[in-house]
């Protein structure tokens, strides 16, 4: 399908980033609950930002999810705030968005006393924030092979919209994924949900879309493969790309996000085959849902409550469909009355405006 004819560029960018934090919000309700837990309490899906959840959030409020995205944003724009000023500084987006992380864990964010946590933190997350803090070198400080969870694939969004180099985009997905997730299978989850966002915000179809996903992952596979000296690490890179590959055909071709939303992990088609941990926060899984989502004719509205329906990960799932989304239909498609309650809906916007005109600017030179 072609993603909305009438949307802007800029709305669609603008509707990539602020997906992300109503699928966040949206999904925050029900976070952790099983999909026959949601048939039971919501039978058509949350429909509204109604907070709650096992965190207690105000309705709209971020989560973990879009804190972690505006962490990686606002290092996007610090780096144009240095260009503009002419600075002879070369400042490094991956440790800008690195130290912005640290804040956030450390309690220097809006809404929380100073000093205090978030009320929900990752486990790989906390280790590579934790590492970064003591080596100050955001590319040693992953939380290691083996721990692929979803936790970089649902802040990544700010690299494919505000890094209009395809060739940097590459590199920066993949290094910002690895300060805290450096698995094989995040990394190029991000290099290539980065892609298939950047194409739909091109006003692409969701076929090329995804060809532009499978695209980037034999990019990253290139690059990535570069850097390792055995056998062993190739041949893990290898597996850890076809498997990437696998869940973005997954999401195409194996799953429908209407049917795994009516009929749960149990009864929809494939679902036990491509979702078999229940979207439950391994990082392909989330990917799959994702892509699915964009291959749904259905209204932006529809299509992520029924993402969210299917239960357990339900913020994250929703933050990551809710990107790519976004940016298929542009911010108009994402309801007013879940816009007007986003917690960085007003930022989120000024920035992109800030760094559009960048981009705009530097078209016309």
């Amino acid at each position: 399908m072609s993603n909305s004819p009438t949307a802007t560029r800029h709305e669609r960018t603008l509707g990539a980033l602020l997906g992300v934090h109503a699928g966040d919000s949206l999904g925050s309700t029900v976070e952790f609950e099983a999909w026959e837990y949601i048939q039971n309490d919501y039978p058509r899906g949350v429909r509204d930002m109604v907070g709650g959840g096992p965190f207690g959030w105000t309705p709209g409020h971020a989560t973990d999810d879009t804190d972690l995205t505006r962490a990686v944003l606002l290092a996007y724009r610090d780096v144009e705030k240095l260009r503009r000023s002419q600075s002879p500084k070369s400042p490094d987006v991956v440790k800008v968005a690195a130290e912005y992380m640290v804040d956030w864990y450390d309690g220097r964010w809006p809404d929380r006393a100073r000093g205090e946590m978030p009320a929900d933190v990752g486990g790989a997350t906390a280790t590579g924030i934790s590492r970064f803090k003591r080596t100050n070198d955001p590319r040693t400080s992953g939380a290691g092979e083996g721990r692929a969870g979803n936790g970089s694939l649902m802040r990544c969004i700010p690299t494919a919209l505000f890094q209009s180099d395809v060739a940097k985009a590459l590199t920066e997905s993949l290094e910002i994924s690895a300060v805290t997730h450096d698995d094989f299978h995040c990394t190029i989850s991000c290099a290539a949900y980065n892609a298939m966002v950047r194409t739909l915000v091109e006003g692409m179809s969701a076929d090329e879309a995804w060809q532009a996903g499978k695209d980037a992952v034999a990019q990253a596979v290139a690059l990535l493969a570069a850097a390792e000296t055995t056998a062993t690490r190739k041949a893990k890179l290898e597996s850890a790309a076809n498997s990437v590959e696998a869940a973005i055909d997954a999401g195409k071709s194996l799953v429908q996000v209407r049917d795994l939303a009516e009929n749960g992990p149990k009864r929809a088609a494939n679902a036990t085959k491509a979702l078999p941990f229940k979207a439950s926060g391994y990082v392909l899984e989330s990917l799959t849902l994702g892509v699915a989502a964009i291959f749904d004719p259905r209204a932006l509205e529809e299509v992520l409550i029924d993402v969210v329906r299917f239960g357990r990960d339900t913020d994250t799932n929703g933050a990551i469909a809710g990107g790519l989304l976004g940016a298929r239909d542009g911010v108009n498609a994402i309801p007013l009355r879940w816009r007007e309650l986003l917690q960085f809906r007003d930022e989120f916007t000024e920035v992109t405006e800030y760094l559009l005109s960048s981009q705009e600017s530097g078209n016309q030179t």
